[in-house]
C-alpha cells in the first residue's frame, strides 16, 4: 500500500483541563511523529474532560519547559472532549485512571475510538499515569516531558508494527 493512501491515524491525547499534561502530549507526539516522518500517517489534538481552560493557551509553564525541549505549544488552545471525538479519533489516550474513567462514562455507545492511558504505551517507565505537575515545581514539568516522550516513542512503534 502507498503510504500516501494509508488511512490516517487520529489521536486524541486527554487530562482534565487541557492546560499542562495534555497539550504537552500533543506537542511532544507530534514532534515526534514529524522527526519519524510519518505526517501523512498520524494527526494529534488535544483535550480536557473538564470545561475549565476552553479557549485558554497552555500553561505557560509547561510552554516554557517545552520550548526548552524545541516544542511549539504557545498557539495551542483549550478545548473539552466532545462526542464526536469519539468517532473522529482512533485513540483517546488518558494521562490518568480518574480521566480515562471519565472518558469511557461520556463514550457513546458504538463508538470505535480505543481508550487507553498513554502510559500504556511505555510500560518501562514505571509510572501507569502520566501526573498533574500544575501544583507543583519545576521538576514536575520535566518529568511529564520524560514520561510523555516515553509513551509518544512507544505510540510511534506500534502504529508503525500495524
Amino acid at each position: 500500500m502507498n503510504p500516501a493512501s494509508a488511512k490516517k491515524t487520529r489521536v486524541l491525547m486527554v487530562c482534565l483541563g487541557n492546560l499542562c499534561r495534555s497539550p504537552t502530549a500533543e506537542a511532544v507526539l507530534r514532534q515526534k511523529v514529524h522527526a519519524a516522518g510519518l505526517d501523512a500517517r498520524i494527526e494529534v489534538d488535544s483535550a480536557g474532560t473538564a470545561d475549565y481552560h476552553v479557549d485558554s493557551p497552555p500553561d505557560r509553564r509547561s510552554v516554557a519547559h517545552g520550548e526548552r525541549r524545541g516544542l511549539q505549544m504557545k498557539h495551542l488552545r483549550g478545548r473539552q472532549v466532545g462526542r464526536e471525538d469519539f468517532d473522529r479519533f482512533d485513540f483517546i489516550l488518558a494521562m490518568d485512571d480518574d480521566n480515562l474513567a471519565n472518558l469511557q462514562r461520556i463514550r457513546p455507545a458504538g463508538s470505535h475510538a480505543r481508550l487507553a492511558l498513554l502510559m500504556s504505551y511505555a510500560p518501562q517507565a514505571g509510572s501507569r499515569e502520566v501526573p498533574d505537575p500544575y501544583y507543583g515545581g519545576a521538576d514536575g514539568f520535566e518529568r511529564v516531558l520524560d514520561l510523555v516522550e516515553l509513551a509518544a516513542d512507544g505510540f510511534i512503534d506500534s502504529v508503525r508494527s500495524n
